[in-house]
């Protein structure tokens, strides 16, 4: 069980340390070389824990990392011996996808005994199976997400059913479907071909299509002078979706038909976006609301970066259907977002903002405000 006196015992212990004698760390994985590449943007010492077989990236990319660490497992971080080493490198872990899905939301929040920029306790609310979950806390704050339908046998108008994919667990096939009966024919057919399993269809979400133009928000809230920032948009490229749609539609339904090929929503990459002038006062609308909220709800509330999935109907209406509560994985706004050089005078992504965040904490002796 996490000791909270002792994770703070040793924030405070890193409050007194240069800034090169801090190692900012990750798990291997989805925003990983993002978030070292920040890091030492600022001038902190880098550490990466990799699982074995997948350490190449960090290895080749060798600017990056100052100490790799590969084990057997991406679970095996959680042991003593590994946390010793990384407490002795001063390390601060900066979350992200990868490391809820790897290690589980009830490790991160309870054996992970080292200090995590952010709010741990609301890395849980992705989950959508859970009571206080990222839905609830967008209903809170007034911002519209797509209908969800409970039950399958209610679905009266195109859908988007998100379920966890068998083999790959940090995936989710998506799949659309206009009936109880489409929703069934799909499934079974996913099922039979081991793509997902009856078990986590059961535990699938359901939620209402909507038609409109897909960005992904993403926003930073700083403690330490209380405001919403703006970093920037990206959109996401997925496996046999992009660019099978460029192909004419007779074409990919005779394509789909001859190679019963089921599609699916796995993300793959990022191009860049921007969204038009008229519209940033409705983005940083559902930003400041979304903060406010989880303050309120997940004392002390959101801390760094965090991404509102959204999509802009025709009516212009802004509609958030996911969230994430962590480092999104967009390495393409380091180099592409007018955002930030509308802020700072200068282009940088995620990963530049957290460790810019980490360096003014220390220079104030606020490191307790962003790390739990």
């Amino acid at each position: 069980m996490l000791d909270r006196d002792y994770v703070m015992s040793v924030v405070d212990r890193y409050s007194r340390l240069r800034r090169e004698d801090v190692s900012i760390c990750s798990l291997g994985s989805h925003s990983a070389l993002e978030i070292m590449d920040g890091a030492k943007d600022e001038g902190f010492r880098t550490v990466v824990v990799c699982q074995k077989g997948r350490e190449l990236p960090y290895k080749r990319f060798r600017r990056l990392a100052d100490e790799v660490i590969v084990l057997d497992s991406f679970r095996d971080m959680l042991n003593r011996e590994v946390q010793a080493r990384l407490l002795e490198m001063n390390s601060i872990i900066v979350p992200h996808r990868a490391l809820t899905a790897y290690l589980g939301y009830d490790a991160v929040e309870h054996e992970l005994m080292l200090p995590i920029f952010g709010n741990r306790s609301m890395l849980r609310v992705e989950d959508r199976q859970y009571e206080r979950n990222q839905y609830y806390l967008l209903a809170r704050a007034g911002i519209r997400h797509p209908k969800i339908i409970r039950d399958a046998r209610d679905i009266d108008r195109p859908v988007m059913v998100k379920v966890q994919e068998a083999r790959r667990r940090l995936e989710r096939a998506f799949f659309i479907a206009s009936s109880y009966e489409d929703y069934m024919r799909k499934a079974e057919s996913r099922i039979e071909k081991g793509l997902i399993t009856r078990e986590d269809l059961a535990n699938a979400t359901i939620e209402e299509f909507i038609i409109g133009t897909y960005f992904n928000l993403n926003y930073f809230y700083s403690p330490l002078s209380d405001e919403v920032e703006f970093l920037g948009i990206e959109r996401r490229l997925q496996t046999n979706l992009h660019d099978f749609t460029g192909i004419p539609a007779r074409q990919q339904l005779e394509i789909m038909d001859e190679l019963d090929v089921a599609i699916q929503n796995i993300e793959i990459g990022h191009t860049p976006a921007s969204i038009r002038e008229s519209m940033l006062e409705r983005v940083f609308e559902i930003g400041d609301r979304f903060a406010s909220v989880a303050k309120q709800e997940y004392p002390p509330g959101m801390i760094g970066v965090f991404s509102l999935q959204s999509i802009v109907t025709s009516d212009l209406d802004v509609i958030v259907y996911d969230v994430s509560p962590r480092v999104p994985g967009n390495p393409i706004l380091a180099t592409t977002s007018p955002y930030t050089k509308y802020m700072y005078g200068e282009v940088f992504g995620v990963g530049r903002r957290i460790a810019m965040e980490i360096r003014r904490a220390m220079d104030m002796g606020r490191l307790h405000s962003i790390l739990t």
